[in-house]
């Protein structure tokens, strides 16, 4: 069987269902033999993170747990500065994993900006892209938003090496982190919007609330000494 590694990136502030949603999604459509989970340090499209680099890590671990294909890795959050998914890629590549068994796994909403992104059109060349529907934004969009892209876009893997752009009809999670901050910031439930361990987490350790809020910055409030790692919604 093939290797096929599935990447799902982000800022993961926190983690929630909508992101499995696509991860489950494209696992299924490819056949994916693992998929490999990363936090971004610092986010280039988006503000800092109000959750540490421990804990946004602790609870992408949380929610994965129990897939065995699936693991966490701390690459982005070990290197200093903003996180670019096109270095990350090339990490991938020069560990031997080559692009034809790369897949990037995105929401059709988030692609739909990749011409914003750090190094694009080279981006393109180093991994497949597995572009899954979002909430009022079907995969099948792409097709008509960036019809110069139209030679790359598939349906389906193909045997040939150059690298797809797969596009895959899913239902995912309408729901996004900076919702549920929100709502954990005014006292809302956000069971069902995130794994019960992520909620548990975020709920014994106070984040996303106004207390947590530290005033040296996002990102630094209620994390532990002994755990800190050095260091897309």
């Amino acid at each position: 069987m093939p290797r096929r590694i599935g990447i799902l990136g982000g800022t993961f502030d926190p983690i929630h269902s909508g992101h499995l949603d696509l991860a489950a999604a494209a696992e299924r459509a490819l056949g994916l033999t693992e998929i490999v989970v990363v936090p971004a340090h610092v986010p280039p499209h988006r503000s800092a993170p109000l959750a540490s680099a421990f804990h946004r890590f602790a609870m992408a671990a949380i929610a994965i747990a129990g897939p065995s294909a699936w693991r966490v890795s701390d690459m982005e959050l070990r290197e200093a500065g903003r996180s670019y998914t096109a270095n990350t890629l090339r990490r991938f590549n020069g560990r031997g994993v080559p692009p034809s068994e790369l897949f990037f796994i995105a929401g059709a909403d988030a692609f739909a900006e990749i011409g914003t992104w750090y190094d694009y059109p080279a981006i393109l060349d180093l991994a497949n892209f597995a572009v899954v529907s979002r909430p009022g934004f079907p995969a099948d969009e792409i097709r008509r938003r960036m019809p110069e892209l139209g030679a790359r876009v598939a349906n389906a893997v193909s045997g040939g090496r150059e690298p797809l752009i797969i596009l895959i009809d899913a239902v995912t999670a309408d729901v996004s982190s900076s919702a549920i901050r929100h709502r954990v910031a005014n006292g809302e439930s956000i069971a069902g919007l995130v794994p019960a361990g992520v909620q548990q987490h975020i709920e014994q350790h106070g984040l996303y609330t106004p207390a947590s809020i530290d005033p040296a910055g996002p990102g630094t409030a209620a994390e532990p000494a002994a755990g800190r790692l050095h260091g897309h919604e």
